[in-house]
């Protein structure tokens, strides 16, 4: 498999989903970017906006296993990861394994469940296995976790603490579709659910060889210092309560390739930086109370920092591509 085989199979899959999902493409190209990269997202948006329905229309285009959780406040850990019980017929434990042993996962409202229930998710997402009474049992690969919540609703909800942002590769927001985009999809939805007729175009083996062969896209020195101008200046900015991680570093340069990749290139350029930063450091970053109550949001803090940060020149650009 080569590097231009991934722009091809990430085209069958998106293709795939637009047959569901009217317009968004550039949420699904993120989405895309979270699937290659090994990465979870998070959809964030209002109720009704297709948060649930783009997540399902990405499990049905791979032929991988899925499971849906509904997040919930009496929803158990052991709901998510899994449980040993007696069976009394074979007089020995066994393990009931919990919908995270699936390929694509689907965390529905993720913020309505305690932050005992949330915090299930961490060893898994993380590092890819479940600890369940001390014995550690590592998830098949390909594993995503596609989690969704309200922004707007607050009784009922808790929100996820920063470890467990840090851990999603991009936070997405859907938004409402335009007038003829709305138009649209009342005449697709009108007689019958296109999901439902939606079949996988992706293997799994072929979804795992990407995964394995997209860190070959090429970044240059300018690049990476590019993007860790970027990282550092979120860590020193008066505005910001706490910067962007290390962790933060890897998954934008993840993304950065994943995204050059989708655009046609074997290699990265400062518009794929531009496209990622803020999907992948934006819940990554505390901006200050007093900043808050004054309306500045973190885009608009991002925003300043891309304005600031110089961009390296075609010159240099091409002198790191022939190193």
């Amino acid at each position: 498999m080569e590097l231009n085989d991934i722009k091809e199979i990430a085209e069958r899959v998106k293709h795939n989903i637009q047959r569901v999902i009217i317009g968004k493409e550039e949420v699904i190209d993120h989405l895309l970017v979270g699937l290659i990269a090994s990465g979870h997202v998070l959809l964030e948006d209002v109720p009704g906006t297709g948060k649930t329905l783009l997540a399902k229309s990405l499990a049905r285009s791979l032929d991988c296993t899925f499971n849906r959780v509904q997040f919930t406040p009496d929803l158990l850990p052991t709901d998510v990861t899994g449980i040993n019980f007696y069976n009394q017929k074979l007089g020995e434990f066994q393990l009931r394994q919990g919908a995270i042993f699936s390929n694509v996962v689907l965390a529905d409202e993720i913020n309505r469940a305690t932050p005992r229930t949330q915090s299930s998710l961490l060893e898994c997402m993380e590092e890819r296995q479940t600890t369940i009474d001390g014995e550690t049992h590592v998830l098949e690969k390909p594993f995503m976790v596609i989690a969704t919540q309200n922004p707007v609703e607050n009784q009922g909800t808790f929100p996820l603490p920063e470890a467990q942002l840090d851990r999603f590769l991009l936070k997405v927001k859907l938004g409402y579709p335009s007038k003829e985009e709305g138009i649209n999809l009342l005449k697709r939805f009108k007689e019958n659910n296109p999901l439902e007729r939606l079949e996988a175009v992706v293997k799994k083996e072929e979804l795992i060889a990407v995964q394995e062969l997209y860190s070959k896209v090429h970044v240059s020195v300018e690049m990476l210092y590019y993007m860790m101008n970027i990282i550092e200046k979120t860590r020193v900015m008066a505005t910001v309560e706490l910067g962007v991680s290390p962790r933060g570093s890897q998954a934008l340069l993840k993304a950065v390739q994943v995204y050059a990749v989708l655009k046609g290139r074997d290699y990265v350029i400062p518009d794929d930086v531009k496209a990622m930063v803020k999907p992948v450091l934006g819940h990554r970053i505390i901006v200050k109370q007093m900043i808050k109550t004054k309306g500045v949001q973190v885009n608009q803090i991002l925003d300043e920092i891309l304005n600031e940060i110089p961009v390296p020149t075609e010159i240099e650009l091409m002198k790191g591509l022939q190193l």
